[in-house]
């Protein structure tokens, strides 16, 4: 195959390709896909260019607390940490003005069943909020209802014990959500083991093998294949309900797309569809996993086609995925939107993926999600290959802006 032809095909100039060629350049894990769909390797192509290792470990994160901290600034900040009891009190003592809210009466309403529905009621509302605004405005609110679930659970009766230690851990899990959408992966995972324990504790052990499915997604963000396909696999030999096994097939499709192993995705992909078709909805807990997505597999699918450098093919599914999303749904919208616009940009298409793009900002910068942010600077990375394109040059003074993130977490 002409160069010239190889270039047409992966959307990289022939100049750079000469210089990858002649080792002038070294080829980049996104060329070795793209390269490796062009010409057909089975995945050989990408193998030999993995993704480098983030060289961050992902954190264990014990209980070491059972007390939690929450403070709040009159600027709308927030910032939460738990501690032990010890330290908690030397603290107040130390520094700190205390306001007791009070606890009587907490036996007595956990006895209730209003309680419980409502809190349900409102969790609904804080996932609709979390898909509108971003974790900083979420985030205290999730906080505060999971430690008042927690005190009624501890002081309920043995019949509503179960049920409302099985709607805290939801809430922790969604904590866990967002802390990872605000850019703090050891607070996800914090929140993620909280969800366990609570889970465990009202006798649920499903969320201990949906917490894999969540750790693999920190893991795929980090670009490391080879633990996210590890995590999803030790999720599917649990026992679990058909849905947390269909996600963590989806998971480990992702991951193979990362590897460039387009069977082993492909595969993993149909197991994913068969395993949510077989899901029966029979439990009033929240459902696990999105829920604003008509077709998860077919949007995965499209997720993981343009990983495996067929740009074009993911375009095409994305294109008609996203119209079926929910209008409210700004995160989801933001989220898969980036995504979609990396592929038209991937397939060539600079004008379209700049119109896409454009219209995704606003939303970007309302969700706020640092996640999403991973995807727009390879998207940034890939429309500056054609910065003198007129359309890139109109739209990268507003891209660099919702770059550079304002409330990203700092150490």
């Amino acid at each position: 195959m002409a160069l010239s032809e190889l270039a047409r095909r992966v959307h990289y100039s022939k100049g750079y390709l000469s210089k990858v060629e002649t080792g002038l350049k070294p080829a980049q894990p996104d060329l070795a896909r793209r390269c490796d769909a062009a010409l057909d390797a089975g995945g050989a192509l990408a193998a030999l260019v993995p993704a480098p290792a983030s060289g961050v470990r992902l954190p264990e994160t014990g209980d070491d607390g059972e007390v939690w901290m929450l403070n709040l600034s009159d600027d709308g900040t927030s910032r939460f940490r738990p501690m032990d009891r010890r330290q908690a009190l030397a603290a107040g003592a130390a520094s700190m003005l205390g306001f007791g809210l009070g606890g009587r009466g907490m036996a007595a309403t956990a006895a209730q069943p209003a309680p419980l529905e409502t809190f349900r009621e409102l969790f609904g509302q804080l996932r609709r909020l979390g898909q509108t605004a971003s974790p900083g405005v979420v985030l205290p609110t999730l906080i505060a209802q999971t430690h008042t679930l927690r005190g009624l659970s501890s002081n309920a009766g043995s019949r509503t014990r179960g049920p409302l230690l099985a709607l805290t851990a939801r809430y922790a899990e969604y904590a866990g959500w967002m802390a990872q959408e605000s850019g703090d992966d050891r607070a996800a995972l914090w929140w993620t083991d909280r969800a366990v324990e609570l889970a465990a504790a009202g006798d649920d052990h499903d969320l201990a093998t949906y917490s894999l499915v969540r750790r693999a997604l920190v893991t795929l963000y980090r670009e490391d294949a080879a633990h996210t396909v590890g995590l999803a696999r030790q999720a599917q030999n649990t026992t679990a309900p058909p849905r947390i096994h269909g996600l963590a097939a989806q998971r480990e499709a992702q991951g193979h797309a990362l590897a460039g192993d387009y069977d082993r995705c492909l595969r993993s992909l149909d197991r994913a569809r068969e395993l949510l078709a077989r899901d029966a909805r029979e439990s009033e807990a929240p459902v696990l996993g999105t829920v604003n997505l008509t077709d998860p597999v077919a949007m995965v699918t499209g997720w993981c086609l343009h990983d495996l450098g067929r740009p074009r093919e993911a375009a095409e599914i994305m294109d008609r995925e996203i119209a079926r999303l929910p209008a409210h749904a700004l995160r989801s919208h933001a989220r898969y939107g980036v995504r979609r616009a990396l592929s038209h940009a991937g397939a060539g298409e600079i004008d379209h993926a700049c119109e896409l793009t454009a219209h995704l900002l606003g939303s970007v910068e309302v969700v706020s999600s640092a996640t999403v942010l991973t995807d727009l600077r390879r998207l940034a990375r890939t429309l500056a290959r054609f910065h003198t394109h007129p359309a890139v040059r109109e739209l990268y003074p507003r891209l660099t802006a919702a770059l550079h993130d304002p409330t990203a977490p700092t150490a």
